[in-house]
This record gives structure tokens, sequence and C-alpha cells, in this order.
């Protein structure tokens, strides 16, 4: 196997497990002042993604990075094309950041109030963008010739990736909603189970509308992979619905997490071996060939990555392990 395409495989592995973890972050951060009714109860929220969200966004970072490494082309179009989108997307990140290291360092109540609104923006942005953006890749935006991104703003912005943010936006939250059924205590924890089954059925719509407008308006099904995996997805969110309904969270969490993941490698192996689809014209799409960095500096990047990818890996795994309990009044520290 050619040493672009194993990059384009590790690209995609890191975007998914960063849907995966960062995906109930976005969640809690937007259910944050919808759920906590009183301070402790907002803090008790913030707890729970407080020892592990900071590195769980480590997979973008890393993700990007990578991406920038491996196909300097693509990292070249897509900040200059979506530009504003991710703008806007490093603002909700800084702000939400901000905002949970922030909040408890203050006990007024408008300044408590105000970053937990600023939460909410900060995590609500960022996943309503990030479904846009990969709906984008998929169905093409104009790109010309040169690798240039000759379009707009406002041409990233149609019916499917609208309904392709919503989709994403709506799954995270119910994502969060099954983590927090783990992380806390009644009466939170029964909020939260409660809220995950009124947002999953407007998450399975969104979602379903998602399925059948990539039919439409994109290639996808075109390799039967990439569609079984899109379907495998529909499947998990409903049978993680329906372990909601039957009070099994562990196996909600599970399936609600499969859902992301297999939504994540449907559009990369939908997109493969393009990884930006021209609208203009398929022969300008970039791909694993025209857009990949040189072969020594991908195998430097392969030799560099087989020595600390293990121990990143292994050092989030701990992480997880040493705060895998419920969050209760007795933790409370942001």
């Amino acid at each position: 196997m050619e040493l672009s395409v194993v990059w384009f495989v590790l690209v995609a592995v890191l975007f998914t497990g960063f849907f995966f973890l960062e995906g109930f972050d976005y969640g809690v951060g937007v259910l944050l002042p919808l759920l906590g009714r009183t301070d402790d109860e907002r803090r008790l929220i913030i707890g729970s993604i407080g020892p592990v969200w900071d590195g769980n966004e480590v997979w973008m970072i890393t993700a990007g990075g990578a991406m920038f490494a491996a196909f300097p082309h693509v990292y070249a179009t897509l900040f200059s094309g979506f530009y504003l989108a991710l703008f806007l997307m490093l603002v909700a990140l800084i702000v939400r950041g901000v905002g949970l290291d922030f909040r408890s360092k203050q006990s007024g109540p408008a300044w408590r109030s105000t970053w937990d609104w600023l939460i909410f923006a900060g995590s609500l942005v960022p996943a309503l963008l990030w479904g846009v953006a990969v709906t984008n890749l998929l169905k093409g935006v104009p790109i010309d010739a040169k690798m240039n991104y000759v379009g707009t703003f406002f041409d990233l912005l149609s019916p499917y990736t609208l309904i392709g943010g919503v989709a994403f936006l709506l799954v995270f939250i119910y994502h969060g909603a099954a983590y927090l059924v783990l992380k806390l205590e009644d009466p939170l924890a029964g909020r939260a189970r409660r809220t995950a089954l009124t947002v999953g059925v407007f998450a399975a719509i969104a979602f379903l509308a998602l399925v059948g407008m990539t039919y439409i308006y994109t290639d996808l099904f075109a390799s039967v992979g990439a569609g079984v995996s899109l379907w495998a997805a529909v499947g998990a969110f409903v049978v993680s619905y329906l372990a909601m309904r039957a009070h099994r969270t562990g196996w909600a969490f599970v399936g609600s997490g499969l859902a992301i993941v297999f939504t994540t490698a449907a559009f990369f192996w939908g997109l493969f071996p393009r990884l930006m689809v021209s609208s203009l014209n398929s022969a300008w799409s970039l791909t694993v060939t025209n857009a990949s960095s040189s072969p020594l500096t991908l195998k430097l990047m392969t030799v560099a990555a087989g020595l600390l990818v293990p121990v990143v890996l292994a050092y989030q795994a701990w992480s997880y392990w040493i705060f895998r309990k419920r969050v209760t009044l007795r933790d409370l520290e942001y």
C-alpha cells in the first residue's frame, strides 16, 4: 500500500476518534445551561468533561497537523476556501475553552451565567460547522485546475450541507446526553436521559434526511463499502435509542459512538481516493496522489507516528481509566 493511502487512512482514523470523543464534549457543552438548574448542577456537568475535554481536542490538532504534513495542497485549499467558517469555529473553540477554565474563578451569578451561555455557543457552533464542512467535502466545492477555491462563503451553504450541520449537531447532543447519564447521578442523570429520548427523535429524523440527501447529492453510494457503513450508522443509532429507552445506558452510549464512527468512516470511504471534490470538473479534485507530500516526507512522518501515536493513545486511555467514576458534589473542581 502506498504511503499516501496509509496517511489518508490515518487522517480518517484521527477524525473518527475526534468526532467520537469531542462529539460528547460538544453535546455536554450545549446541554450545560439547559440541564443544569443550579450552580452545583452546572459545575457537575462541567466536571464530567473537565479532566478530558482538552485531551479530546488533541485529536483535532493531530488530524489537522497530519493533513498539513501529508497533504499540504488540501490544507492550503481547505483553509483558503473555508476561511470564514474555520475562523468562526476557532473563535468558538477559544471561547469554549476559556469558559470551561474561567467560569468558576468568580462566584457572581452574572459572571457564571454569561460563561455558561458562551460555553453553549462555543459548543454549538463547531458542532454545526463540522457537519457543514464534512458534507461540503463530499458534495464538492468550486476548485479550479490550479487547486484554488474559487467560490465564496455562501457557496458552502446549501440544503444538503445545512442538513449535514443540523444532523451532526443533534447527534452530538444526543451523544453528550448519553455520556451525562453515565457520568452523573440522579436527578441530573434522569434529566439527561429524558433529554436524550427527546433529542434522539429529532436526531434520527435529521440523520435519515442526511442519508437520503447524501444519496441524491453525492456519489457516496457508488462505493458499496461506504453505503454499508452509512446504513450501519443508522442501525447503530436505532440500537442506541432503544437501549436508552430500556435503561441500558452503557449500550446507548456505545451505540451513539458507533453511529458517529460509522458515519465518519462512510464519508471518508465515499471520498477515497479524493480528499476534496471539485464541483467544476472531477479531474480537478484533490486526491491522495496529486495532493500528497514527497515520498521522503511521508516516510519520516510514518516513522514518527509509529513511535509517538502509541504513547499518546496509552496516555489518553490511562486518563479515562483514572476519571472513570461518576462525578459527585465531593468532586467539584470546576
